[in-house]
């Protein structure tokens, strides 16, 4: 659990919490999550409680929607032969890299990485495909279709369980940072919250106009998550309490910057 106190000039305690939630299973292809995410939180949370942001790692989505691929299964093309022998990665995985992508943003032949623009919008490296906490020695894992659709599948499944109150589901994935050393836990998917808190047109301070302050909430609810949870200890689910949030039909998709106004591209 992590405490922080804020709002120390006007006299006002803030209180964030993070529940890990714990004995959750290996999830395999067709699970239900929303049952064991809400069993583990009655043993190690208290229940899910009105306005809890539930942090799923995109790992285990990803196991019980069967995006598991075994390279086995992969034939590369003579494109994909190519930049495997210029970063020297296995030619399927590569295959696989070309086919989760919508273009190549940059190859690192010396680190064997290439950044993409997966067909979602995200940039990160090898299309967001790992083979961390996947059983198999060929076995990778790709990310949802659409993570968006489901943080919303979730949120109804979870919600049909314990009744009708606000609540919110992020999922999230680990990407590095340009220009920082170290990565953080990201939202690619969300559902029932706002992703972005919006101070354009507010007033700071000290008296002054704010233009172009907008904070990536949803993002920031991910990073901090990982404070409880983790990949090494088998934790994938948490329950952030205490946020304060907007609820929102819209998904983590509108975090994504266009094209248009990306200045390093």
């Amino acid at each position: 659990m992590l405490r922080h106190v804020g709002d120390r000039e006007r006299n006002l305690a803030t209180l964030v919490e993070i529940h890990t939630l714990e004995g959750l299973k290996e999830f395999l292809p067709g699970d239900d999550l929303g049952l064991p995410i809400v069993r583990s939180a009655k043993q190690t949370a208290g229940g899910v409680l009105p306005c809890d942001i539930i942090v799923i790692t995109q790992k285990i989505v990803s196991k019980c929607e069967d995006m598991i691929v075994d390279l086995k299964s992969v034939i590369p093309t003579d494109e994909a032969n190519r930049l495997a022998h210029e970063t020297n990665k296995d030619p399927r995985l590569v295959q696989l890299i070309l086919s989760q992508s919508k273009d190549i943003i940059r190859v690192d032949k010396e680190r064997g990485i290439l950044i993409t623009e997966t067909h979602h919008g995200f940039i990160c490296a090898n299309a967001g495909i790992d083979s961390s906490n996947v059983p198999g020695d060929t076995n990778v894992c790709l990310l949802p279709a659409d993570p968006d659709e489901s943080a919303r599948r979730i949120r109804v499944r979870i919600l049909e369980l314990i009744g009708d109150i606000p609540i919110a589901v992020i999922i999230s994935d680990t990407f590095g940072r340009p220009w920082r050393e170290g990565h953080l836990n990201f939202a690619i998917g969300s559902c029932g919250i706002e992703p972005i808190r919006d101070y354009r047109d507010t007033v700071d301070a000290v008296g002054k106009s704010l233009k172009v302050t907008m904070i990536a909430i949803a993002d920031m609810v991910a990073a901090a998550s990982d404070l409880g949870s983790g990949k090494a200890t088998n934790t994938p689910v948490a329950i952030v309490r205490g946020v304060e949030y907007q609820q929102s039909p819209y998904g983590a998709s509108s975090l994504l910057r266009s094209a248009t106004k990306d200045m390093f591209r």
